[in-house]
């Protein structure tokens, strides 16, 4: 009996890699379709209509398990309300880097949120980090540098949105776990529902601009991908912890380089590969010493969304 346990427990965690990686590839061809609009719409215009699939789908999930006025009980709402701007910023920062900012290079520098994670759960969390890991955070922001050096990425407003969307995203992490040992994950989805619609769409009206029907088409692939890779991520969720699956969203990087050569005919150069590489690499140490300290419940932890 215990082996067959062993054994059914070790199929369920490969199938949730597997959705792991499935979500990553359905969120990287929607980042591929939201680069494609922002070219010709406003980036606040395409991340309102982004985030009206978002809170779709979060709320038909909340509504499923409790009525809205309950999960909108909070017993922290200034931090559920600023998790919700976080978030809402760091969306809108990425949109903004995706006019500019090849695919492959725009996901290196976002992968250093995990290090960022590591160093903002110091002051917020009280969280203690050894030598070593701040050695990986120290490694992975050179690999930072590597990719933002002159004759790679531009150091222009690019790249500052890149930045900018890693640490929103970084916090927001962060802010999540805070609230996780108060709230219920439907209060905290919610909240980050309704906060980003609201946001989104004060933002977003005024940049609105009609859209052909190929282009209103497009927007539905948005929609379509936000609730599929969303529901996806959560099923995942519910096979196996997060500090298992996350060391595989760094698949993201590779499937957006294919993305970029692809659909934008646009290369990585090696030496800013090679600072991903660096950054990945110093990224997986970060999770694995994490890991040892601690071994999250399944569906506890939350697994970082893809952008």
């Amino acid at each position: 009996m215990p082996h067959n346990f062993a054994v059914e427990r070790a199929d369920q965690v490969g199938r949730a890699i597997v959705l792991t990686l499935i979500t990553i590839g359905v969120f990287g061809i929607q980042d591929a379709v939201a680069k494609l609009l922002v070219q010709d719409y406003s980036p606040f215009q395409i991340t309102m209509m982004r985030y009206w699939g978002f809170a779709a789908f979060a709320l038909f999930l909340v509504a499923r398990q409790a009525p809205l006025r309950q999960a909108l009980r909070s017993r922290t709402p200034k931090l559920q309300l600023l998790r919700g701007v976080l978030l809402m910023a760091d969306i809108w920062f990425f949109a903004l880097a995706l006019q500019s900012v090849p695919l492959g290079e725009l996901q290196a520098i976002v992968i250093v949120y995990p290090l960022l994670v590591t160093v903002f759960a110091i002051p917020i969390l009280g969280e203690k980090v050894g030598l070593f890991r701040f050695a990986a955070v120290g490694a992975g922001f050179i690999g930072a540098l590597i990719i933002m050096r002159p004759g790679g990425v531009p150091l222009d407003w690019g790249a500052g949105f890149a930045l900018a969307s890693a640490t929103l995203y970084a916090l927001y992490i962060v802010v999540t776990r805070k609230v996780a040992a108060i709230d219920s994950a439907a209060t905290s989805m919610t909240y980050a529902a309704l906060v980003g619609l609201v946001l989104s769409g004060i933002v977003g009206m005024f940049f609105w601009q009609n859209m052909g029907w190929t282009d209103v088409a497009l927007v539905v692939v948005i929609m379509a991908t936000t609730c599929a890779g969303h529901g996806l991520m959560t099923i995942a969720l519910t096979m196996a912890p997060a500090s298992v699956l996350q060391p595989f969203n760094y698949f993201s990087l590779p499937w957006a380089i294919v993305l970029s050569v692809v659909v934008f005919g646009q290369w990585i150069d090696a030496i800013s590969l090679l600072g991903a590489a660096v950054i990945v690499a110093a990224g997986l140490v970060v999770m694995a010493r994490e890991r040892a300290k601690r071994v999250p419940k399944v569906g506890q932890e939350a697994l970082p969304a893809v952008e």
